[in-house]
């Protein structure tokens, strides 16, 4: 019995260098990899944008070179998702961090990319700036400030329940909020694939639906303040 105890006083004593290490890791992968996706856009951006990246994208999708890199770029996407992914599943213990530790490398990964674009081309000019989001499916598009403000959610959500799980308190969500979570991550979904439709009119800003987008963002974090208020609740 002893030895049981001490052994547990030697985890609870590692546990403060692992969650450390595991943060630093996390960090350094994300903004690392954030570089790397920038790199990309600069490169593109100057291949196909030589007079300057602004909507709308009249050649988007049209010019004959954009045929011929379209596949390549949705394969490198799936690349990231895929590296994200794995990267998660390599750091966390239980299905639970991993989908945590997963959402805090894309969410920290996503606002760094922007971080390094401003600094390599001074891009974007303000958070209003659109731009080209992903490309599976279907095209996404909308203004810079919306996926930094999903990253920001996705990056909350994550530590809380990153903290919870590592000090053995783990948030428990049922069928029915899961199926909650899904919905409001699918009409978030779909308020930047309606804006990518419109990417080449002149009135492109007029299709990015900040209402819907809205209702996605806020039923997300109703759901989840609802989940740890149920959380805290004894029995």
């Amino acid at each position: 019995m002893e030895q049981m105890s001490n052994l547990e006083s030697e985890r609870g004593a590692d546990l403060p260098k692992m969650i450390l290490r595991r943060v630093v890791l996390v960090l350094v992968f994300s903004v690392a990899f954030a570089y790397i996706e920038a790199a990309v856009v600069v490169y593109l951006r100057e291949i196909f944008h030589p007079d300057g990246f602004s909507f709308p994208l009249t050649n988007f999708g049209i010019d004959a070179r954009w045929k011929q890199l379209l596949l390549t770029e949705i394969g490198r996407e799936t690349a990231t998702i895929l590296l994200i992914l794995s990267a998660a599943a390599l750091l966390g213990r239980t299905g639970r961090q991993r989908l945590a530790l997963g959402f805090v490398i894309f969410a920290l990964w996503d606002i760094f990319f922007y971080v390094w674009l401003k600094i390599l081309i001074d891009w974007p000019q303000s958070f209003m700036d659109w731009d080209i989001l992903f490309l599976i499916p279907t095209t996404w598009a909308g203004p810079v400030l919306a996926p930094i403000l999903v990253s920001v959610t996705l990056l909350a959500f994550s530590v809380l329940i990153l903290s919870r799980s590592w000090l053995g308190r783990p948030l428990e969500a049922s069928r029915a909020q899961w199926a909650g979570f899904v919905l409001s991550a699918a009409i978030v979904v779909a308020s930047f694939c309606i804006a990518g439709r419109y990417i080449a009119e002149t009135d492109f800003e007029r299709h990015f639906y900040w209402p819907l987008f809205g209702v996605g963002c806020i039923g997300a974090i109703a759901l989840f303040v609802r989940l740890l208020r149920k959380s805290k609740q004894p029995g």
